[in-house]
């Protein structure tokens, strides 16, 4: 059988060469990358198509799908999120990208997307931390010790300057992973028994919690005036973290509102709730933190347009790398028009 020309082969990253990527190119540097990457694309926000992302909901858990365009590229991530998978040794979130250019519609790469979803959840934290957190933060609570814990606290260290953070879950054996994980990193590392104990003396309060339920793991008269909460864990409808009198106290910053009302935390409060849209920050158009005793709220859900951001860094850094597989993934037959004859074809060269 012939080979297929070069126009039919796209380049998969898989998990492995992510990988090493990753420790190519450095933890910490990547994530000053990505960051920049989201931050560029946001600042040209207005340059894209935005659609919340189409889900799926069971009981156990979400499957969703999540496209967007700059008019040029095209991308989409599916992405799981499964609470219960941990109990069974599976992960919470998995995911896979595609790239694809939009004047031929030909796929440029794909890509897997759950170790470069949790570096680009972690560069957009601090990116948008950067710009909303009080001057000169050294020290972070990560309320929630799983699997994007670590990518948060190097993130927050590599962009933010931060250089402690306060640890707790309520499952003492993921505070010890997180721990170890982080030990050597350059962060003086706390262990805390109570989530109020956590947030002792932070600048930044990191909530990130794995439960598919309204929880509270953050009460009101637990936050003091002048912080940055970064709330990432309430992301799909029913889930949310923080009691909703902290949301009434601060400066509500998001990505899509549309989505966000559906999935953040802001889906405790009133639809014309007031929120200020992260695009319009970066681009500088709207101001940020305005003052030192203001409350500043990140309600994170993760948006398309992010993904696009992560996977458009990858493939820039994939020329003249041995860190992908061509993929015989396209039909290329000699005339466009003869799809079966090249099946036919097929058939004598397996002969």
């Amino acid at each position: 059988m012939s080979k297929p020309s070069d126009k039919a082969l796209v380049p998969f990253v898989s998990v492995d060469n992510m990988m090493r990527l990753i420790h190519h190119i450095g933890v910490e540097k990547m994530l000053r990358g990505l960051a920049d990457y989201v931050e560029a694309d946001f600042k040209r926000w207005e340059l894209f198509d935005k659609t919340p992302r189409v889900a799926s909901h069971s009981a156990e858990g979400v499957i969703e799908l999540m496209p967007t365009s700059d008019g040029e590229v095209y991308g989409f991530k599916y992405v799981n999120g499964h609470p219960k998978n941990t109990r069974d040794g599976l992960q919470t979130v998995t995911a896979f990208g595609l790239l694809a250019d939009v004047g031929t519609g030909y796929p440029v790469l794909l890509s897997e997307m759950t170790v470069l979803t949790a570096m680009r959840t972690a560069a957009t934290s601090a990116m948008v931390a950067k710009h909303l957190a009080p001057k000169n933060a050294k020290v972070m609570a990560m309320i929630g010790n799983g699997a994007q814990s670590e990518f948060q606290s190097l993130a927050m260290k590599a962009i933010c300057g931060i250089d402690t953070v306060r640890l707790y879950d309520t499952d003492s054996a993921a505070t010890e992973k997180c721990a170890r994980n982080l030990a050597g990193s350059g962060l003086k590392i706390v262990k805390c028994n109570s989530p109020e104990e956590s947030i002792e003396g932070a600048q930044i309060i990191t909530t990130c919690t794995a439960d598919k339920q309204y929880a509270t793991i953050l009460t009101d008269n637990m936050v003091g005036s002048g912080v940055h909460i970064n709330a990432i864990g309430g992301d799909c409808p029913g889930k949310t973290e923080l009691a909703p009198a902290i949301l009434n106290r601060s400066d509500i910053f998001v990505e899509f509102p549309e989505q966000t009302r559906i999935e953040g935390e802001i889906q405790q409060l009133d639809p014309d709730h007031p929120v200020t849209e992260l695009w319009q920050v970066i681009a500088g158009t709207t101001p940020g933190r305005t003052s030192d005793d203001q409350i500043t709220l990140f309600d994170s859900v993760g948006f398309a347009i992010e993904d696009f951001s992560a996977l458009r860094y990858v493939r820039d850094r994939l020329s003249g790398s041995d860190l992908y597989l061509d993929l015989d993934l396209l039909a290329d037959p000699d005339d466009p028009r003869d799809l079966f004859g090249m099946l036919l074809r097929a058939a004598s060269d397996t002969a």
